[in-house]
């Protein structure tokens, strides 16, 4: 009973840090709806997250962008080889936006954002197949950013500002794939972690060369989120000296891995724009996850994930149909940083196709509507999580995973 201890604390490891490297791509409508494109576009207060040096080239003094979206993601499981299967019932993500832009000089520009580029929620039934690993999850973090652009000369701007972020995880999973109380119910325990902080800082340039033609780039500093006072609450444990499982604290950290943008953006016949982004996440600051247990009953861990750096190409496309509408389109290809056999069931995540679309509404000269809509594809994948111990042994969790997700977004823009 003395390992159930040592294969809890691994796959806790494995839960938190999959959730940490979950990036979710939904910081504006109108840059989503052009395929998440913003890095070399001016159009509105959203460049304080694509790239602040291009807040000294907006043309309204003062700016304000606010938005959310609708997350309705599905994950369907299934072995083939023992027809055990499952389906997520996850509840509806709502990531949101604030922007704000104020422009001091023709030379001078600052500006705020509040985003939350991290943040999933996953709910399996409970005692299902693979609930040795999670039951649920939830995750959030906030960015709050303030940020200042400079004009440099007509042709090169630079902008950047420092990153406070805070964040909270809740995590339920079953001690093991057999344990349970006198009752029969099953062994399980949940680590809760609120309040986390910590500081990182962005960094961008925007340099024209023509009225046409822009190219950008931006820098967003890695951030490790070190949670001091999280709980582990344990559930239907038995009462023996040989599962010495009590509520005690965990000490973790969760690294917010650094992404380096660059993008070119073009304006042609007059009322087309065409944009290109390439990302680069640096995904590889996940090589282990480190939990210390208050309970020195409770061995601490280190367990290896190995992430690798993923890249993400994204195109989009926007036209000023009339005074009234302008109408966007895009698509990007998000490539997957989780390793063959560190695949699991928290947030899996494969390489994924992802289409997008949307429009602005022009009421007036102040107030804009914006929508989108993003259908995510993720590649059926046949793949197993191989680091989960039971008695000295690795019993590896394999299966099919189909991954899809439907994000509509709604958001105003006021300016003056």
């Amino acid at each position: 009973m003395k390992k159930l201890v040592v294969l809890a604390v691994f796959a806790l490891a494995s839960a938190v840090t999959y959730a940490g490297g979950y990036r979710v791509s939904l910081q504006g409508n109108k840059a989503l709806a052009m395929g998440h494109t913003g890095v070399a576009v001016v159009n509105s207060s959203e460049s304080v997250f694509f790239n602040p040096a291009a807040l000294v080239y907006l043309e309204d003094k003062f700016s304000v962008s606010v938005g959310v979206h609708g997350v309705f993601s599905n994950i369907a499981y299934q072995d083939t080889q023992t027809g055990a299967n499952a389906r997520t019932d996850s509840p509806v993500g709502t990531p949101l936006y604030l922007y704000a832009s104020y422009q001091a000089t023709d030379w001078l520009a600052f500006g705020l954002g509040v985003y939350t580029p991290y943040g999933s929620s996953v709910e399996y039934e409970d005692d299902w197949v693979g609930s040795h690993l999670v039951n649920n999850i939830d995750l959030q973090a906030i960015y709050i950013q303030p940020t200042v652009s400079f004009k440099i000369n007509d042709k090169l701007s630079v902008g950047g500002g420092p990153i406070y972020v805070t964040g909270s995880v809740n995590f339920n999973r079953n001690l093991n794939r057999t344990l349970t109380d006198l009752d029969g119910n099953r062994s399980n325990v949940t680590i809760d972690a609120t309040g986390v902080t910590s500081w990182g800082w962005v960094a961008s340039s925007m340099f024209n060369f023509t009225d046409d033609l822009r190219i950008g780039a931006t820098y967003r500093s890695e951030i490790v989120l070190d949670a001091e006072d999280g709980t582990a609450e344990f559930e239907n444990i038995p009462n023996s000296p040989l599962t010495p499982f009590q509520n005690t604290s965990i000490k973790a950290s969760m690294p917010l891995p650094a992404e380096m943008s660059v993008g070119m953006s073009y304006n042609f016949c007059e009322k087309w724009l065409f944009a290109f982004d390439f990302n680069r996440t640096f995904w590889d600051a996940y090589e282990s996850l480190d939990i210390d247990f208050g309970n020195p009953a409770i061995p601490d861990s280190k367990n290896a994930r190995n992430y690798k750096n993923a890249s993400v190409y994204r195109f989009g496309m926007q036209y000023e149909a009339t005074k009234m509408f302008t109408l966007r389109a895009g698509y990007y290809f998000d490539e997957s940083p989780v390793r063959e056999g560190y695949f699991a069931p928290e947030t899996p995540r494969n390489d994924s196709n992802n289409f997008t679309a949307g429009l602005t509404v022009n009421l007036g000269e102040h107030l804009q509507i914006d929508a989108s809509f993003l259908y995510s594809h993720f590649k059926e994948i046949d793949a197993s999580y191989n680091y989960y111990f039971e008695n000295g042994q690795a019993v590896p969790f394999k299966g099919t995973y189909k991954t899809n997700a439907f994000v509509p977004g709604l958001g105003l823009t006021y300016k003056l």
